[in-house]
């Protein structure tokens, strides 16, 4: 059974830094396309940055490019977002994101989701 487990989300100031942590069960990363995605009050949810390991192709929403890094950790099936310089308009609930690599339409996955964790950027 595929689980999709976010954490590390919190309150920060502008100009702040989080990490989040996806930890993923019931399937290996290696075959898998992850991301991260962010739902602000009132909007959709949004894909911020993801990763396909089939073709190391990578998504960034331009507003989070030179601020927001991903990476996994194979041998602890876990996905990493990191955020710095954060910004109020950053702020909303971070899902993990995944779905096997040969379904995907582009790069981002649609399938998988976690809870989410809520991130809030204000002074």
């Amino acid at each position: 059974q595929v689980q999709l487990v976010e954490s590390g989300g919190g309150s920060v100031q502008p100009g702040g830094s989080l990490t989040l942590s996806c930890v993923a069960s019931g399937f290996a990363l290696d075959y898998y396309a992850m991301g991260w995605f962010r739902q602000a009050p009132g909007k959709e949810r949004e894909a911020v940055l993801c990763f396909s390991s089939s073709d190391g192709s990578t998504y960034y929403k331009d507003s989070v490019k030179g601020r927001f890094t991903m990476s996994q950790d194979n041998e602890k099936n876990t996905v990493y977002l990191r955020m710095n310089s954060l910004q109020p308009e950053d702020t909303g609930v971070y899902y993990c994101g995944a779905e096997r690599i040969e379904y995907v339409i582009g790069t981002c996955p649609n399938d998988y989701w976690g809870q989410g964790t809520q991130v809030t950027v204000s002074s």
